[in-house]
């Protein structure tokens, strides 16, 4: 039975080797960015993981072989950030039962469950959120801990199991210190705090700062895992927002190579260093059947069809489409009341050295460290092996063991 997330751990010995962080001023003092961005993801009891804390830079790789739980690890932080938005638990976790660590046993009412955290650094200083779920023998969030500056700014428990509610008390630091109150157990109270609070005291207006900071740091998720197979086909015009398997790809080229000519040079240019002969320009063009193709103009008068394109050199060119633009032409859902600039979107890719050869992978992976350089784009990837990436500035990688 899963009890409310303790404070972090640290991570366990040999578990994660991090890499040389990007954009840190001389002396090893990290500057305060702005922009809410997660800086660690904590797994106390998920899947294969159990007391596991990794670090999270503006470029991660998660390396190891099969079953070293790279895949799951990227299923908690997706499944945090569609929490954050407000989604219900059912739809987060469609198979909950598998999120539970194998060899977990039940209580004596048979129940398991799960807990996974994450600390979200921004303009209020490190807050942290660790959220406790119970998978058997029905899901429900259990108990949730939202915590900055040393102080628990907002904690719920499970008080009655016949209830579909838990009790939820919040840092007030008014006439009352705390302000209690039943939340649904199917939604991340955290989530629905600015519903809840009326921001009248210095602590209700602490901890509406903290919530809405960690709230930024989690919407803004965009998992890519492009599809080669679906990329060659023609595709039907659309609102140009790219999909996670990118098969919509001549599409989103239709419109992105008129609104911006800037960045659309910056994505010719990467997509020449990572495919095989020539390339002048990336373009869609009508197919005269109501649909859109994509295509390479080689500059010699030859146009080169998406569909003979290998399927690294498609996965390249979708990753390097997804890491030069933003929210506005990605298929995410960014908190609209949140200006731009200070949104952080993290793209997560499980296999992204799948399919693509080194070259490509360290072109990507620059091209991601050069992204980020400005904050608004952060990068999180699983690979099998990160020996190529040695050496990459502002490349974070957290080595897993099975």
């Amino acid at each position: 039975m899963p009890v409310p997330a303790q404070s972090p751990r640290p991570v366990s010995a040999g578990q994660a080797a991090v890499g040389a962080a990007a954009g840190d001023p001389p002396g090893g003092h990290p500057r305060r960015s702005l922009r809410p961005h997660l800086t660690e993801l904590r797994l106390s009891a998920f899947a294969g993981h159990r007391r596991a804390g990794f670090p999270l830079g503006p470029v991660t790789l998660f390396a190891g072989p099969s079953g070293a739980g790279k895949t799951s690890a990227l299923r908690a932080y997706e499944a945090l950030a569609r929490l954050g938005g407000g989604a219900p638990l059912g739809e987060v976790f469609e198979d909950p039962r598998a999120c539970v660590p194998e060899r977990a046993r039940p209580d004596a009412q048979q129940r398991r469950g799960f807990r996974i955290g994450c600390t979200a650094d921004g303009p209020e200083g490190p807050v942290l959120l660790d959220v406790a779920v119970q998978a058997e023998p029905e899901l429900r969030i259990v108990g949730e801990r939202l915590t900055a500056r040393g102080v628990v700014l907002l904690e719920t428990a499970l008080r009655d199991p016949a209830r579909r509610a838990v009790q939820a008390a919040w840092h007030t630091a008014g006439s009352a210190p705390v302000t209690r109150a039943p939340l649904p157990d199917d939604r991340l109270g955290t989530a629905l705090l600015p519903l809840r609070v009326a921001g009248k005291t210095d602590g209700q207006r602490r901890v509406l700062a903290a919530a809405e900071q960690m709230v930024v740091a989690l919407r803004s998720v965009f998992a890519c895992d492009p599809l080669p197979e679906r990329m060659r086909a023609p595709v039907h015009s659309g609102p140009g927002r790219l999909f996670g398997t990118c098969d919509n790809l001549a599409d989103v080229l239709w419109r992105t190579r008129a609104e911006c000519g800037r960045r659309h040079a910056q994505f010719i240019e990467a997509v020449a260093a990572g495919c095989a002969g020539p390339v002048a320009d990336v373009l869609a063009e009508p197919t005269g059947y109501g649909t859109l193709r994509a295509l390479l103009d080689r500059g010699d008068g030859l146009r080169t069809d998406f569909a003979r394109l290998g399927d690294g050199e498609l996965r390249y060119i979708a990753l390097a489409l997804v890491l030069l633009t933003g929210p506005g032409v990605l298929e995410v859902d960014p908190p609209g009341e949140v200006p731009a600039a200070l949104q952080a979107l993290t793209v997560l890719t499980d296999g992204f050295d799948r399919q693509v050869d080194v070259r490509q992978r360290r072109a990507l992976l620059r091209l991601a460290a050069r992204s980020a350089q400005d904050g608004h784009i952060r990068f999180l990837g699983a690979v099998s092996d990160a020996s190529w990436a040695v050496g990459e500035r502002g490349v974070t990688v957290v080595h897993l063991k099975p």
